[in-house]
């Protein structure tokens, strides 16, 4: 699988997580899935995006547009 598609997986998944989270314990959750929101469009912007270079620490390889 690569990076991309990695990073996509995890951007949901916090999203989804950080919904359920509000849902059940605590509406300040929504912070969480703001500032997922936040670090895509930063990384739109920039090409830049912290899990990339976390995930290329993990040996996952591919091309990925916001790694640098």
């Amino acid at each position: 699988m690569t990076m991309d598609r990695v990073i996509k997986i995890m951007a949901g998944s916090f999203i989804l997580i950080s919904i359920a989270l509000a849902v059940w314990v605590s509406k300040w959750w929504l912070l969480w899935t703001a500032g997922v929101g936040v670090n895509l469009i930063q990384s739109a912007f920039t090409g830049w995006c912290p899990a990339s270079g976390f995930l290329a620490k993990l040996g996952i390889q591919g091309t990925c547009s916001m790694k640098k």
